[in-house]
């Protein structure tokens, strides 16, 4: 089968950093799912383990975990599915990834592609909306409903992939008042656009951004890049007793900072429930249903912002240099083999 992977961890400028391929097509065995990949996107996942993880000499590895597609084989104890589904999902960290003609993938964290959108439009959504819904949900403990509590979410790189579906979730499902950062014109008007209440400049600071807005504090932050960055912002925006949430993966901040208001800090990483098997591990495929479900009435839409082509190691590499120089907003998906 035709796949994009690596030989050496490089940087993505250079020729070999991702090549073209052939390798053996996978099975489907056991609780496992065969996938046609027809669309991948892009995370900042890909270019963190293309940068951190070098495979055995003489082995490719693959990267994608963002894929849209349709079963074509089933293992002997799959019970959901059946060739022919189109299905939507992110995949395990610690498998070979999507960016391939074939994929297995756990039936357990997949989930029923929407139907009003193109494979395209849908592996925009899955590792972002997976990430979005537990950090909102299970790690800050927001509480769904459109009963008011006085509670808002500050959300820091409102205008990327897992932000811009965050900003919407929140505004759909919750009584927040959703202020998302944004520092560039079109950043600022895509992050509203989404829904965001308010939006303010991350390169300001964040305090004086909120007073002027009136709001003097924040109950929640999710903290989606350069947490160290703005972590000092971060504790003087948070009201005494708030809660914080991060995605990414800082330089080191001092932790002591939270004791004078008693604040609590969450990380969330969406491929905990697969690397561990945890017994819990089919809510992500039943969340990718419900996420399919608000897409379809129209609640949710695609965060895709940039169609880059085929799915092939130049297009890829194009991808992987956008994300890298944080001047991406959305999510880039590429489409089809050649």
């Amino acid at each position: 089968m035709k796949a994009v992977g690596y030989q050496q961890s490089l940087p993505i400028d250079h020729p070999e950093a991702l090549l073209d391929v052939t390798l053996p097509a996978p099975e489907a065995h056991g609780r496992d799912l065969l996938v046609e990949v027809r669309a991948v996107s892009v995370n900042p996942v890909d270019t963190k383990v293309r940068m951190r993880s070098q495979p055995a000499a003489g082995e490719w590895q693959v990267l994608g975990w963002d894929v849209a597609g349709v079963v074509r084989a089933v293992g002997d104890q799959v019970t959901a599915f059946r060739p022919g589904d189109r299905v939507w999902y992110a995949g395990a960290v610690d498998r070979p990834g999507a960016n391939a003609e074939l994929h297995c993938v756990d039936e357990r964290i997949v989930g029923r592609m929407p139907e009003t959108l193109d494979f395209a439009a849908a592996a925009a959504l899955p590792l972002t909306a997976i990430t979005a819904w537990e950090l909102l949900f299970d790690r800050l403990g927001v509480v769904p409903g459109k009963q008011p509590r006085g509670e808002s979410l500050l959300v820091i790189g409102a205008g990327g992939g897992v932000g811009s579906i965050l900003v919407q979730l929140a505004r759909r499902l919750t009584a927040l008042t959703v202020v998302g950062t944004a520092s560039r014109a079109e950043t600022r008007q895509w992050v509203t656009e989404l829904g965001a209440h308010h939006v303010i400049d991350h390169q300001q600071p964040l305090s004086a951004g909120l007073a002027g807005l009136g709001l003097q504090a924040v109950t929640h932050v999710a903290s989606l890049t350069h947490t160290h960055q703005h972590f000092e912002g971060i504790i003087d925006a948070l009201a005494p007793q708030g809660r914080l949430g991060l995605i990414d993966d800082p330089e080191p901040i001092d932790l002591r900072l939270l004791k004078k208001k008693s604040l609590s800090l969450h990380w969330e990483m969406m491929f905990t429930r697969s690397m561990f098997a945890t017994d819990d591990m089919g809510a992500q495929g039943r969340l990718l249903d419900e996420v399919a479900r608000m897409v379809d009435e129209g609640l949710v839409r695609s965060t895709l912002a940039g169609h880059f082509g085929a799915i092939n190691a130049s297009n890829l590499r194009r991808a992987h240099a956008l994300l890298e120089s944080g001047k991406s907003r959305g999510k880039i998906v590429l489409e089809g083999f050649e």
